[in-house]
């Protein structure tokens, strides 16, 4: 007769555990003695290096390894970065000089859809290389992206209606009773909380609710800038563009970049100081009729 002890059953569970740990330690020490690493290690290792590399690798070199510029752009800003209603194409003068760079870097550029709210997040989060389109510089902008030496330089406008019976110059905006539209997040958008004391400044999305607003006679006039002021002229005969005695908040505008990579800021100056030098900053100014604003220093 068999004799079974209590406690058989876990005895061999526990046997058979120590077994299996004895066996993957012993596997680890050979992979360590043969400086390699098991199958499961190398797939963590190898995600990890991935990453390192995608940090560690400057923004020039991975353009040119990719052969690949990614260029945001806002595709509303008239005469800067707009899509033809015709063709669909984009057109302006920040897709002329992001074309002439891809062309200098080697490599094809592609367009991003982006804005003035966004570009920020767009760069960091890796959706583009740079943004071009007219932005302009200000500190709170300056504190998250790095800057291009300016290209372009522009003062604020306003444009009302052709038949307003009380705006016919910019010292008639900030008056009592006067509703002033602005685009939240722009230039605009902070000049006008901080310069006008007895008008009152609304914050609207997108650049035609501005015009909407004026249209509908919710707001006497909106802001903007040399760009969309002569888009305005341009497109409608209702607007009337009042352009200040003395140049408004004039802002220079330049290319954004993801702050830390100097080397490849610096390619992006090498490329504004080319195109102001070899005529082609002037030559797109003056296909989209922006010759006034272009920054020649």
């Amino acid at each position: 007769m068999k004799r079974r002890f209590p406690g058989g059953k876990t005895v061999r569970r526990l046997s058979i555990a120590l077994s299996a740990l004895a066996f993957h330690a012993a596997l680890q020490s050979v992979h360590m003695v043969a400086g390699t690493a098991p199958a499961w290690a190398q797939g963590d290792r190898a995600q990890a290096d991935r990453a390192e590399g995608s940090r560690t690798e400057g923004r020039l070199d991975r353009v040119q390894r990719t052969g690949l510029l990614r260029v945001c752009i806002w595709p509303d800003y008239y005469a800067i970065s707009f899509r033809n209603p015709y063709s669909g194409e984009f057109q302006g003068l920040d897709i002329d000089m992001a074309r002439a760079f891809a062309q200098d870097l080697g490599v094809r550029v592609s367009f991003v859809e982006s804005g003035f709210q966004s570009v920020a997040a767009d760069l960091l989060s890796d959706r583009c290389d740079i943004g071009m389109f007219g932005i302009g510089v200000t500190a709170e902008r300056a504190g998250k992206v790095a800057f291009s030496q300016p290209y372009l330089r522009s003062g604020i406008y306003a444009v009302s209606s052709q038949t307003h019976p009380r705006i016919l110059r910019w010292n008639d905006l900030d008056q009592d009773g006067m509703v002033v539209a602005v685009q939240k997040g722009t230039v605009m958008d902070a000049y006008a909380s901080q310069a006008f004391r007895k008008a009152s400044v609304r914050i609207v999305s997108g650049p035609q609710e501005r015009e909407e607003e004026v249209q509908s006679g919710r707001a006497d006039a909106f802001l903007t800038d040399y760009p969309y002021g002569q888009r305005m002229l341009a497109v409608h005969q209702w607007a009337h563009l009042i352009t200040p005695e003395t140049p408004v908040h004039t802002t220079p505008y330049a290319y954004a970049v993801m702050p830390g990579d100097p080397l490849w800021l610096e390619r992006v100056n090498r490329f504004v100081d080319a195109v102001k030098r070899d005529g082609r900053l002037e030559a797109a100014a003056a296909r989209f009729r922006l010759t006034p604003i272009v920054a020649r220093d």
